[in-house]
């Protein structure tokens, strides 16, 4: 029986790993006492007991307990912004290439993708690896995500009784191009500058489409949809929770498809000249929780995909 702590268990991240876990012969969730949850010597003592320890913290509090553990004490997965461009730690998004998938496996610390982030390294990374896009092209990201991204305290005053004006609009943030995602997204993709990026929050639970413009122009051989279409499919060949759809598949893309699901879809839209990438998921599942229980099982030798909604 494999222990697990989550630590940070009330947050949207840590709810949905608990609830996913929970239902898995499996796993035997192991929990500190009410008294002790905030004492980082008590989690430290945990963390080194467990067999995995997913962390679901802010990154001060992540940072302190990784402090506490030392480097090699526990196996964990850290849900938060601190770690994900540090080497110490394997980043968790294992179908990038079959190194990172090695460094999953292998790893005593995996830092779990941001949600926004996680689009856009799936949309970028394939055509970096595949040569048909420079590092140094300048790129513009646009993400549209369900209010479930901002914790729970945007969750309450999205489902307040009486909502505040302006909540049951689409509502542009991070507007001074300063988003905590983009140094990942930098790093993880060696792009030379950041992309402009701009995130969107909307009035649905969960659930996000993060897409990626395009000129054939920009793109080594003049690539055209269809090319651009087969290096995804081929980078995310075999993969079980990647799922490459054709171009263009419906006129109206809803961002919330694949709330509830662990899965990601990639595809484009447009045309040869003008094509627009697009990852479809949902932001607490390939986004947040899905993605650190992928990876957790990753860890322990065992099917990625066990406990995953897909």
């Amino acid at each position: 029986m494999t222990k697990v702590f989550i630590n940070g268990g009330s947050g949207t991240t840590g709810l949905r790993i608990g609830r996913r876990l929970a239902e898995r012969k499996d796993i035997e969730l192991v929990w500190l006492p009410e008294a002790r949850r905030k004492d980082v010597a008590a989690q430290a003592e945990l963390a080194a007991r467990a067999d995995i320890t997913f962390l679901c913290l802010p990154d001060d509090a992540s940072r302190a307990l990784i402090a506490a553990l030392g480097d090699e004490a526990g196996r964990v997965l850290d849900a938060s912004t601190a770690f994900r461009t540090d080497a110490r730690f394997a980043y968790g998004f294992p179908e990038l290439s079959p190194a990172h998938a090695r460094a999953v496996q292998a790893a005593r610390r995996v830092a779990v993708p941001g949600c926004h982030a996680s689009g856009a390294v799936a949309l970028l990374y394939p055509l970096i690896a595949a040569g048909l896009l420079p590092v140094d092209a300048p790129l513009a990201l646009t993400s549209l995500t369900g209010y479930s991204g901002g914790g729970k305290p945007m969750i309450a005053e999205y489902e307040a009784a009486e909502p505040a004006n302006g909540l049951r609009a689409p509502r542009a943030y991070a507007v001074t191009q300063a988003h905590k995602h983009l140094p990942e997204i930098t790093h993880v993709c060696g792009l030379a500058r950041p992309p402009i990026f701009q995130p969107i929050v909307d009035d649905y639970y969960a659930g996000m489409l993060v897409s990626l413009p395009l000129f054939a122009d920009a793109l080594r051989g003049r690539a055209g949809i269809a090319a651009v279409s087969e290096c995804y499919a081929a980078h995310y060949a075999g993969s079980r929770l990647m799922r490459v759809l054709p171009p263009n598949p419906a006129p109206f893309l809803a961002a919330d498809a694949l709330a509830g699901s662990d899965a990601m879809e990639v595809f484009l839209t447009g045309n040869d000249e003008r094509m627009i990438a697009c990852a479809r998921f949902d932001n607490l599942g390939k986004g947040a929780s899905g993605a650190a229980i992928q990876c957790m099982n990753r860890m322990l030798g065992l099917d990625e995909t066990a406990g995953l909604a897909l």
